[in-house]
């Protein structure tokens, strides 16, 4: 096992059996917790080997250590550690791995100023583009699955150049690596999602009033192709997002982002007198939110283009998904989620490619949530996936998760 995965195995068990006193404090430090045990069924643990076994089970530990140094000053963390295959996407590569990430680690300033509290953030936290990210925590998602512009590998190279359409078309197999032909990294590679789940350092300015939300990014790299500090594929770049509540309950919001999203191995292809940033990666979405009494709704339409040279039309897929919860009693609730990725046709030098670059695939998950008590869910579901190269149940999956939501470990010293 990797040394950082001992280490945060390492805190997780120091987390659960050192006791500290929760209190209110101006300075201290807390770590709520949110573990949860998954179990799925499904064929698609059989693409690679068809011997394999349809069912598995994993875990998944999120912790949030946060320190609050004053009124004003704090650091904050979410801590990611999960084993293979937990979510619906690693059903596709079924090895047994023992994952660790963490999102988000940075420090925070805040402050209210009239009727607007001013939040700026340094260090690395979450994308500010889409609205599923905040929801991310096994607790907070009301299904199983997450969307698909969150989860799921496109057929595209950031490393690589593609020598034409039908190299980004027939380049790949599903759920294997994707491989172009004119230059680039020699490594093997899946692809790219088109916005990641996950962190990458930046600095950020959120400003929020009675109605109005409003955040923006400056990171080291694109939310499609996200890079460490020590990288040497490092482009400065923004994403932007805003929401407007019109009523209690109803808000409606958009984000943005745009920037190079190719990587330095592709530099000394490119045509002359161009750069990475002459090819950028653009990303626009719309998304909405709706409670009242015990119905809720959210939905997001996003929207993405890949910009490559040699091509008068990109890959530029788009993304939608909406979701219905009505809560029945105190304990148990119903979810649905529908979701769509359509992709486009591509135009490079010399034609218009006959079919869109990877196919249009459409999801439809159901889920029923029971609380046995106030720390615990547990949610059972089922979701249909729906795509043009295959048919019948084979990437159906059933899943299970019990998520406890420990109380927040915590030591207050002034």
């Amino acid at each position: 096992m990797p040394a950082h995965n001992r280490c945060l195995t390492f805190l997780l068990l120091i987390a659960l059996r050192i006791p500290m006193s929760a209190q209110e404090a101006s300075a201290g430090f807390s770590m709520p917790l949110t573990l949860t045990g998954g179990a799925l069924y499904t064929h698609r643990l059989q693409t690679e080997n068809p011997t394999a076994s349809p069912a598995a089970a994993a875990f998944h530990a999120v912790l949030y250590p946060s320190l609050k140094l004053g009124p004003h000053w704090f650091v904050y963390s979410s801590i990611h550690l999960r084993s293979t295959p937990f979510s619906y996407y690693d059903a596709y590569e079924p090895e047994h791995e023992l994952k660790a990430e963490v999102v988000q680690a940075f420090l925070g300033y805040t402050r209210t100023l009239k009727k607007a509290t001013v939040l700026v953030k340094v260090g690395q936290f979450s994308s500010a583009f889409g609205s599923f990210p905040l929801h991310y925590d096994d607790a907070d998602n009301p299904l199983l699955d997450q969307p698909f512009s969150y989860v799921s590998y496109l057929n595209l190279r950031p490393d690589q150049l593609p020598c034409s359409g039908d190299d980004i078309i027939y380049g790949n197999a599903y759920a294997t690596a994707v491989m172009y032909h004119c230059g680039g990294s020699s490594a093997a590679r899946e692809g790219l999602m088109p916005v990641t789940l996950y962190g990458w350092p930046g600095v950020e300015l959120d400003i929020s009033t009675h109605k109005i939300d409003a955040r923006f990014q400056l990171t080291n790299s694109s939310p499609a192709n996200p890079q460490s500090l020590l990288s040497g594929s490092q482009q400065a770049q923004w994403t932007a997002g805003a929401g407007y509540t019109l009523v209690q309950g109803f808000r409606v919001g958009f984000s943005t982002f745009r920037g190079p999203f190719l990587d330095r191995a592709v530099a000394p292809l490119l045509p002359a007198r161009q750069n990475v940033r002459n090819f950028p990666a653009t990303g626009a979405g719309l998304d909405v939110q709706w409670a009242r009494d015990r119905w809720s709704t959210s939905g997001e339409w996003q929207w993405f283009r890949f910009n490559y040279p040699n091509f008068h039309t990109s890959p530029a897929p788009s993304f939608a998904y909406a979701e219905v919860k009505t809560v029945l009693n105190a304990r148990t609730y119903l979810a649905v989620r529908a979701g769509w990725q359509r992709n486009n046709h591509l135009e490079d030098l010399t034609e218009l490619t006959g079919e869109t670059f990877a196919p249009n695939r459409q999801s439809y998950e159901f889920a029923v949530g029971f609380r046995p008590n106030r720390w615990q869910l547990l949610k059972v579901g089922y979701e249909w996936l729906r795509t043009a190269e295959v048919s019948g149940t084979r990437d159906n999956v059933f899943g299970i998760q019990l998520v406890t939501s420990l109380q927040p470990l915590s030591k207050a010293w002034r």
